[in-house]
């Protein structure tokens, strides 16, 4: 089940169908980028879904400057586990986790509509038994140098969201 987090309590929300595109981010644990992730999401028509445990509260300051005045609006859906969110995946659609790890890149993936894009927390990424059970839907953003090992998940969330309005629109 989700929750809105969104005021003093946790409340159920429903989940949106449609073409509307969802970001989760697993495990995230610094809050500006949660933020920052938030106002991505706001600003492509996303849903942003956000799987515990959470490294600090909804309600911090940093999470609220980072989505600047727009996070009121972000209402993302929270969940306490891995397991609960994949509970209701099949609902939204076919996932595409990004990971510095995988085989193929980013504009390698046909992108369903809508696209499930999973980000892993900051420090580590997404768990090796995640990936390994996902391995045909993992997918990682180009680089041209190897000495950066990855890029921060709120750039990255902006890029895969940009990239699946930019082939749409290209259609």
């Amino acid at each position: 089940m989700a929750f809105n987090a969104a005021g003093s309590g946790l409340a159920a929300v429903p989940i949106q169908n449609g073409a509307m595109d969802h970001v989760v981010l697993v495990e995230p644990e610094i809050a500006w980028n949660t933020g920052n992730a938030g106002r991505s999401c706001l600003a492509f028509g996303a849903r942003l879904h956000l799987v515990g445990p959470l490294c600090f509260s909804l309600d911090e300051k940093r999470v609220r400057r980072a989505g600047l005045d727009y996070w009121r609006h972000v209402d993302p859906a929270v969940y306490p586990d891995w397991a609960s969110f994949e509970a209701i995946l099949p609902t939204l659609g076919e996932p595409l986790l990004l990971t510095a790890e995988a085989h193929r890149t980013l504009p390698e993936c046909t992108l369903e509509s809508p696209t499930v894009f999973v980000f892993g927390k900051e420090s580590t990424g997404l768990d090796p038994a995640l990936r390994e059970r996902f391995a045909a839907r993992c997918a990682r953003i180009p680089q041209s140098d190897s000495r950066v090992r990855s890029l921060n998940v709120s750039t990255c969330v902006g890029i895969a969201l940009y990239d699946a309005a930019r082939r749409r629109t290209a259609r």
